[in-house]
């Protein structure tokens, strides 16, 4: 009777270790960014080109960092706020964007004034507005 429940002892013990490396081993594993199907052509648009919609949308939003799309049915537009800063002299740079197999990958990046330039002490609220082709494909902001 001792040896069956030292045997389901050790039983259940082996069961539970191998449960916690397959666990393990699985959850650890890297997760692959999806496959790039082709970059997109876009154009960084200025503020008398946007929707009107669009900039009431991005004047509610411009003093928090903010995400967002909007369509008009001919063009996707991809907007990135960057929030409040302390002074101007920002600029914003598309690092890339490039379409999968079912979602739209945006990448861009703050870029800050440079040293020793005058920025000036008014405070700033950057963002870029990119228009492309219009898709249906959710986007992921990088």
């Amino acid at each position: 009777m001792k040896r069956t429940l030292n045997g389901k002892i050790v039983l259940f013990f082996t069961l539970v270790l191998w449960v916690m490396l397959v666990r393990c081993l699985t959850g650890c594993s890297q997760a692959e960014e999806p496959e790039k199907l082709r970059d997109l052509e876009f154009t960084v648009v200025g503020d008398q080109e946007v929707p009107e919609e669009l900039k009431g949308m991005i004047m509610e939003k411009k003093a928090s960092p903010f995400k967002l799309t909007y369509t008009d049915e001919q063009s996707l537009y991809i907007v990135e706020g960057y929030g409040e800063q302390p002074t101007g002299g920002y600029s914003i740079a598309v690092q890339e964007m490039y379409l999968t197999e079912n979602s739209i990958v945006f990448r861009a990046e703050l870029i800050g004034p440079e040293k020793g330039e005058d920025a000036g002490n008014e405070k700033s609220y950057p963002y870029i507005v990119v228009k492309t082709e219009f898709l249906e494909e959710p986007v992921i902001f990088q």
